[in-house]
């Protein structure tokens, strides 16, 4: 298939750019192999802004006194937490979806691998391997977290913030390495739901 331009990536770089070109009358594909909306709106600003709401809310539960109101018996559902942020994500990513359809969009699943002359090879989750041509590429592929090389992660004890967004059980105690603004962020949710949690 032949496009004008295929935007690589469909975070708030890539699906931005693809409705503009679309907008502007260009035939507009874009190749994203997870879900619409990148790293931001699935796995890190968006879903972690709605788990620091529920961390926020029960703080005020546990202060409510500060404020001349008497509340009693407030805990923390993790597990409900957890699927409401989930919730929040795949929301705004079907959004995203949406917005390809209405501006004619054609959205291509799959690891993209840029060839000569224009030429986009993309490997969908099948293993199959499709290719497509445009005029313009753009990159808009993000940028992802370092991994520390003496800490490598094992998806159990060391964790990236993906599996600390969707941990199956709340945490008795949580170390964060690091004191950047995800790593706080995280430190302050697991915090005020009861978690006991260390920055180094």
């Amino acid at each position: 298939m032949n496009y004008d331009i295929i935007v690589i990536g469909s975070g708030p770089g890539g699906y931005v750019a693809a409705i503009r070109a679309a907008q502007l009358g260009f035939k507009t594909a874009i190749i994203e192999r997870e879900s619409l909306g990148g790293i931001c709106l699935n796995w890190g600003c968006i879903p972690t802004k709605a788990l620091l709401k529920s961390a926020q809310v029960f703080e005020y539960l546990n202060h409510a006194a500060d404020y001349g109101i008497n509340v009693q018996g407030g805990e923390a559902d993790f597990d409900a937490i957890v699927k409401r942020s989930r919730g929040v994500a795949e929301g705004m990513s079907k959004g995203i979806q949406f917005l390809m359809k209405k501006n004619k969009i054609d959205v291509i699943n799959g690891t993209a691998k840029i060839k000569k002359g224009g030429k986009i090879d993309v490997k969908g989750a099948d293993g199959s391997t499709k290719e497509y041509s445009a005029k313009h590429t753009i990159l808009a592929t993000g940028a992802r977290s370092r991994e520390l090389p003496n800490l490598p992660q094992d998806g159990k004890k060391i964790i990236g913030y993906r599996q600390a967004m969707t941990l199956p059980e709340q945490p008795k105690s949580l170390v964060v390495v690091g004191s950047g603004a995800i790593g706080v962020e995280f430190a302050y949710f697991y915090n005020a739901i009861g978690t006991k949690v260390t920055i180094v």
